[in-house]
């Protein structure tokens, strides 16, 4: 690390976790710089808003937050980046004099030199081609005993209603070498669960020409170590059957499985340029629970999509209660410049057809929960391993997560007992289910 050039920063993290670790990329970029973080945006000379710009709410959450950051903190810097400066760079750096940069990120080993620029009281627009950063984070944003390890960027499904290739662009995969080279550097630091991401990881290797996501579990399961190993977002017309049996044989490759099918009907599913259906989800996911029967499933459903009627919401209904996932996220259909669906459906029915979205995304939502809070009591007095997250301050408690809990997005598991410290694993049995949270009792005392 160079010397302090006392330059300090921010960086105000929005978006999802493949935006979480763009964030750690950049922090360890400008460190290694001789920049110095801070904690606090108003002890920092420079504040990065590192931005989501997948869907119109995030967007606007992005501006919003941005522009309250510079109503708050007048003499500071401010840098928009992320995936909203990345598509609409040029047009927000016209639009906005309160910013003082736009960074796309596209090419993070950059920041160092724009955010230079913008503390010298330039006014750069960054907006590169894409070029892989390099894999190397001395900070996790996360918590110290768990990381999320990107993959790849860019998708090559193209979605109708996906702007992800339009912000991030077409499939590029890592190095195989080189994700295993980041796990090993991860477990080396004391991390003990590691959340594989993408947009999708089965197409890992595709842009090469060659599948490689089994050969890369193969390849983490011969590393040696106590870990876990979570697999996120997996398209399920791409599902490899294969990483099945590699599952079953390392137990550490926890059975969990984040699968976004979207919808059910065939119309819709159609539009939406996905080659699959029901009934072929169906019978991927009766494959996937007969191979695996502790699996846990993960999924998010479209409502609202151009085209959508009562009878297709329904389809999607009926798809819900005969899968019984275990989790699932409910979201209402954003119309994109850019996507094949940005000119289906009738203008003028737009704020119809969204308020009757929002009525089914609560409707699905409120049987989600009661799906969820069925599946969870199957987990009742049965003995789960936990991962120790956090002590509750005052309380005889502390928080944690089993293997059917990921990061961020599903249910805890709340420890009767504070005698654990975080990063530690501890047998448990579980005593009670308070709807998607577990009471566990440890098993050692």
């Amino acid at each position: 690390m160079q010397e302090s050039n006392n330059k300090t920063f921010y960086i105000e993290r929005l978006g999802c976790a493949k935006n979480q670790v763009d964030a750690e990329f950049l922090y360890d970029k400008l460190i290694n710089a001789g920049w110095t973080y801070s904690e606090k945006a108003d002890e920092a000379e420079l504040i990065i808003v590192n931005t989501c710009g997948f869907i119109q709410s995030a967007k606007e959450e992005s501006l919003e937050t941005t522009l309250e950051a510079r109503r708050l903190y007048p003499g500071k810097k401010i840098l928009l980046a992320g995936c909203l400066a990345q598509r609409y760079g040029q047009e927000l750096a016209h639009k906005l004099p309160e910013l003082d940069g736009v960074f796309g990120n596209h090419d993070l080993d950059q920041i160092v030199s724009v955010a230079d620029q913008v503390v010298e009281g330039a006014r750069p627009v960054h907006i590169p081609e894409w070029s892989f950063a390099e894999r190397r984070r001395s900070r996790l944003f996360s918590s110290p005993n768990s990381a999320y390890v990107k993959i790849s960027e860019g998708c090559n499904h193209f979605c109708s209603f996906c702007a992800i290739p339009i912000i991030r662009g077409p499939l590029k995969s890592a190095a195989l070498e080189s994700v295993v080279d980041e796990i090993k550097g991860l477990l080396d630091r004391g991390v003990v669960e590691l959340n594989l991401i993408a947009q999708d990881l089965a197409s890992f290797g595709s842009d090469r020409g060659v599948l490689e996501f089994p050969l890369l579990l193969r390849k983490i399961s011969e590393l040696p170590g106590d870990f876990w190993l979570r697999l996120l977002y997996i398209h399920p017309d791409s599902f490899p059957i294969e990483i099945l049996s590699i599952m079953r044989d390392d137990p550490r490759i926890l059975p969990y499985f984040d699968i976004p099918f979207q919808h059910a009907s065939s119309k819709i599913l159609s539009s939406m340029g996905r080659v699959g259906s029901a009934t072929g989800y169906l019978k991927l996911i009766d494959r996937v629970r007969n191979e695996l029967p502790d699996a846990v499933l993960r999924t998010s459903f479209l409502v609202g999509y151009p085209g959508e009627g009562k009878k297709e919401f329904q389809e999607l209904k009926r798809f819900q209660k005969d899968v019984a996932f275990d989790w699932a996220g409910v979201f209402v259909y954003s119309r994109e410049e850019g996507t094949r669906s940005f000119r289906m459906g009738n203008p003028l029915s737009r704020s119809f057809q969204h308020r009757r979205a929002e009525g089914w995304k609560k409707e699905l939502e409120e049987l989600q929960r009661e799906i969820s809070g069925q599946r969870m009591h199957r987990f009742l007095n049965r003995q789960l391993r936990v991962l120790v997250e956090e002590k509750v301050e005052g309380e005889d408690l502390a928080l944690g997560r089993a293997y059917l809990q990921a990061p961020e997005v599903d249910g805890v598991s709340v420890i009767l007992s504070e005698a654990h410290a975080p990063g530690e694993w501890i047998d448990t049995r579980v005593v009670k289910v308070n709807n998607f949270d577990l009471e566990v009792e440890p098993l050692d005392e």
